[in-house]
């Protein structure tokens, strides 16, 4: 039997945003508001539909990708063998062929890529999101049928299927439906949970695991502008803010430790992001599977879900293993591009380095094996030198403690044959010297 303390409560609700003035009477605000939803929707449907027709590129072809491109089709983009890629790559390999900016994909965040931002910069000077150290559960659905369920979620009910669009995979329901999704352990104490979305007005869609006492857990929520998003149950019931968003395709982060829990929405750029929740009290319990249900009112859309475990402060692991891997440092697709979110990881080595000065080390970058291994030595090898470059400028830490290495696939941290393994590969870690 799961106990309340082997429970975990995530519930997120998602409405869609306003797209009209304060000016206008509430009245037409509403129907203008439903017009431009529907609108979203069916444009969505018809990519989608477009997209079940996809023409099938290899990820080296950027001639079959433009020409497919160019002609208004949807590219399906796999490797060699004819194996679908990862939402990343296929982002990637569009991006490089057509010359439009990559979304982001697995490893990375969706935000749009904008070099005139930068880490600490803005209102990422006060972003602490950091992602969990072990990734656990990872899915872009690059390994199912499109038009299937996915293989690796427990069926409840509904009607739910994996689409493509724009460059990566998601699950499409248009109606109700429930799945599990079963993890390989019981949540730890410390752990994070990040998904994309896509949610129409009136939609929702929410995470759970069911406790024994249903009166004896928090939970979660997520929604759309003018809404309060946050941290609700029996201990708290408002931990949680008015905010607005401005995009249908979100972005959604959880951070738990114990029962402090921070819950984060929308974070695609610095004008964007927001901090909705920060609870001291919370009792989301842990469990080892995560129970979704989705109430879309049109089209829902749900990918690239990750679950990760949160491990030691970063002194305290190189202290005690000599080396830390972190996933918290976070680049453009395919660049050496430091992204803004890595913000609050780059803040916890620049402060650590300040706080022992006698700490030295070596910042090794690694990648998982899709793509050429020339290109993925290349690319460890830049990226480690951007993060020395970075704490360098930004923290004023002599050069001299500073070590880089790039090792492209070749120390995997986890086997390349699954979801999980491959993000586990695609990290920076940090070796005391």
């Amino acid at each position: 039997m799961i106990t309340v303390g082997q429970t975990l409560g995530l519930v997120l609700a998602a409405l869609a945003p306003t797209a009209t003035g304060a000016q206008i009477p509430g009245f037409v605000r509403q129907k203008v508001k439903a017009k431009v939803q529907q609108e979203a929707s069916t444009a969505i449907d018809t990519a989608l539909n477009k997209a079940t027709n996809a023409v099938k590129c290899v990820v080296s072809d950027a001639a079959c990708i433009k020409k497919a491109k160019a002609a208004g089709k949807a590219v399906a983009v796999t490797d060699a063998s004819g194996k679908p890629v990862s939402s990343a790559d296929s982002a990637a390999a569009i991006a490089a062929a057509t010359g439009a900016p990559a979304p982001g994909g697995a490893g990375q965040t969706p935000a749009a890529q904008s070099p005139t931002v930068k880490p600490g910069e803005g209102a990422w000077a006060n972003y602490d999101f950091v992602p969990g150290d072990r990734i656990i559960f990872f899915e872009d659905f690059t390994n199912d049928n499109v038009g299937d369920f996915p293989r690796r979620f427990e069926f409840k009910g509904g009607n739910m299927e994996v689409v493509e669009w724009q460059g990566g995979r998601y699950l499409r329901a248009n109606g109700s439906g429930d799945f599990r999704i079963p993890l390989p352990e019981v949540l730890p104490e410390r752990f994070t949970v990040e998904f994309d979305y896509y949610l129409d007005q009136g939609g929702h869609v929410w995470l759970e695991s069911i406790p024994a006492d249903t009166g004896n857990h928090s939970y979660v929520s997520f929604s759309g502008p003018g809404n309060n998003s946050g941290v609700y149950g029996p201990v708290t019931s408002d931990g949680s803010v008015e905010h607005h968003v401005s995009g249908l395709f979100l972005h959604g982060r959880i951070m738990a430790d114990g029962r402090y829990v921070k819950v984060y929405l929308n974070d695609r750029g610095a004008e964007n992001f927001t901090r909705v929740a920060n609870v001291p009290n919370a009792n989301l319990g842990r469990s080892n599977y995560i129970l979704v249900g989705v109430r879309p009112s049109s089209t829902m859309l749900l990918g690239n879900i990750t679950v990760a475990a949160g491990g030691k402060k970063l002194y305290d692991a190189l202290a005690e293993q000599g080396r830390v891997a972190t996933h918290g440092i976070l680049f453009d697709t395919g660049s050496d591009q430091l992204r803004p979110e890595s913000t609050p990881t780059l803040k916890q080595i620049g402060g650590m380095l300040t706080q022992h000065p006698d700490l030295k080390l070596t910042i090794e970058g690694h990648t998982d094996n899709v793509g050429g291994d020339a290109a993925n030595q290349t690319l460890s090898e830049k990226r480690a030198a951007a993060v020395k470059q970075y704490l360098v400028s930004a923290y004023s830490i002599d050069a001299g403690r500073l070590a880089t290495k790039g090792f492209g696939a070749s120390k995997p941290a986890s086997p390349n044959t699954t979801p999980e393994g491959r993000q586990n590969n695609r990290r920076v870690e940090l070796v005391k010297m």
